[in-house]
């Protein structure tokens, strides 16, 4: 008879818990039993197990084998499991010593010769075995990079079964051709990370150390000087914007260079970012760490599933975890599915958005900055100076309607692009601002509005409950006045009060103020309602 064990991780989204694996081999017909709530990838993990070990050049004991995952209730998915089963099997064979494998983590897929293949969540895997205490991990070694991330855990990487018990048993280490490059990213979640033309791969906006030198500079904008300082303003406040006008106005031209005016993430944040990327199996091939804010462009024709995450199984992230820390950007937002759009409100209020399946319930960060573009009419000609647009009326209403009133309540800023005046193509309005100088500006408001926050759990102004900006954190006398008037008319919403109020101070926070005048007032409702009020032109607006 013979006991050992040996630990691994199960994800459930990107929270991990530590599984034991656990060999028991007793005299009798020899048999390979696995217990503790397995997926169907896992349970042919006996096959492989087997294979691997007899490969490496071990013996398979003939006995009756029996491998229990505790905690028994928890799911247990994928073929991450294979390298514990396979040492935890040896160490009740007494090919390993048990005692020297009892805490350690082990994670990988093995091959039938016996090469650990890498898998999905190796960061959060890891970061759930160091959370429970554990310091010593095995990985393969594609992902030890990755692993290496989390501070105070000594990472093993190997290329295959037969080098990790070499290493075990103090014998030689044999040399092993070098492993398979790093996989693809999974090219249908990666094909949602689509940057603006000339940024590279899908995934050019989370490469670490990217110089925004390289990358479409904002002073390539051509006038559109109102949705310039709505993009700024979102960039400072992490505020959601909504960008309406015909085709070619350059709407998708201004998305595409919002994600170089937010600052890089912190590492904290990079982390987080990473670990869903991660799950998600959308890493960079040799670069684990995500250092600049995603930027996620899903098709118009995308699922409600595809939007918040799901799918078969456990669920997987969708566009909106993809997105987290960074830009959710919907193009031709009016031909979405109404049903896909209106899942986003609760993900937009709370900055996660939970799961529900028979499995279990799997909760996904998703705080995100959401951009909303789209044509103002089927055709695209109805601007507010006319261009020739046919539609009637009512269709104009319903193509409008599309975007729903509670989903719209949500977003802060509200811009009307115009077309482009020939005198801007001419060069008469001078050249814009770079992005450079832009992001200088979003970089110094947000540490004005950290000082500020410090001690609480919001960072940004548009985290802040309205209640907090009201008491805590109050707006100079009757700066409020006109605000509180458009909702006495019914013009704003007791929600969009409070939006406003996060936007003006957004506004002060550019303008170096310590708190928001009855002037920031005037230009957070201009960009709410998309009424110009004239006060966007008095805040010295970069242009």
């Amino acid at each position: 008879m013979g006991f050992a064990r040996a630990c691994s991780v199960a994800l459930i989204g990107v929270d991990g818990v530590v599984v034991e694996v656990q060999a028991d081999l007793e005299p009798g017909v020899a048999a390979f039993t696995l217990v503790g709530l397995p997926d169907k990838t896992l349970v042919e993990s006996r096959d492989r197990v087997r294979a691997a070990v007899v490969n490496s050049g071990a013996a398979w004991p003939q006995k009756k084998l029996t491998v229990g995952l505790s905690p028994a209730s928890v799911p247990k998915a994928g073929a991450g499991f294979d390298l514990a089963v396979a040492i935890a099997v040896l160490g009740a064979a007494e090919v390993v010593d048990p005692g020297a494998i009892a805490d350690l983590v082990l994670i990988g897929e093995l091959g039938l010769d016996g090469r650990v293949r890498p898998v999905r969540g190796i960061l959060p895997a890891v970061l759930a075995a160091a959370e429970a205490g554990h310091r010593q991990v095995v990985v393969p070694q594609q992902c030890a990079a990755e692993a290496a991330l989390v501070p105070d855990v000594s990472v093993l990487g190997v290329r295959s079964l037969r080098q990790l018990i070499a290493v075990l048993t103090d014998g030689e280490v044999p040399e092993e051709e070098p492993p398979d490059p790093p996989g693809r990213p999974d090219p249908i979640l990666a094909g949602l990370l689509v940057p603006g033309a000339g940024l590279g791969t899908g995934l050019a906006p989370g490469r670490p150390g990217g110089d925004c030198a390289d990358f479409p500079d904002l002073a390539d904008v051509t006038g559109q000087h109102t949705a310039r300082r709505a993009l700024e303003v979102a960039a400072a406040g992490g505020h959601h914007l909504f960008l309406s006008g015909p085709p070619g106005a350059g709407k998708t031209m201004l998305a595409e260079r919002l994600p170089w005016i937010l600052p890089p993430l912190t590492r904290h944040d990079s982390v987080e970012v990473t670990a869903v990327h991660s799950v998600a199996g959308i890493l960079p091939p040799g670069e684990p760490l995500v250092s600049r804010p995603p930027y996620c462009a899903p098709h118009h024709s995308a699922t409600m599933q595809s939007l918040v995450g799901g799918g078969t199984g456990v669920p997987r992230p969708g566009a909106v975890s993809l997105a987290h820390r960074g830009i959710l950007f919907l193009d031709e937002a009016a031909e979405f599915h109404s049903r896909a759009l209106d899942a986003l409100r609760q993900p937009l209020e709370s900055g996660h958005v939970v799961i529900a399946r028979a499995a279990g319930v799997v909760r996904l960060p998703a705080r995100f900055l959401m951009v909303l573009a789209a044509n103002p009419c089927p055709c695209g000609r109805h601007t507010l100076h006319g261009s020739g647009c046919e539609c009637p009326p009512s269709v104009i209403r319903r193509y409008q309607a599309r975007l729903s009133g509670p989903l719209l309540d949500r977003v802060d800023l509200r811009v009307q692009v115009e077309p482009v005046t020939r005198g801007d193509l001419l060069g008469r309005g001078g050249r814009g601002e770079s992005t450079a100088v832009v992001a200088g500006r979003v970089r110094a408001a947000r540490e004005r509005a950290g000082v500020r926050f410090a001690g609480t759990p919001w960072r940004l102004n548009s985290e802040v409950p309205g209640q907090e900006l009201r008491t805590r954190w109050q707006a100079a006398p009757g700066a409020l006045a006109q605000a509180e008037r458009e909702l006495e008319r019914g013009l704003l919403t007791a929600r969009g009060l409070d939006r406003v109020l996060r936007v003006a101070w957004t506004v002060a926070d550019l303008r170096g103020r310590d708190r928001p005048e009855a002037l920031d007032v005037a230009v957070a409702l201009e960009l709410r309602t998309g009424i110009a009020r004239g006060a966007m032109s008095m805040t010295g607006a970069g242009t």
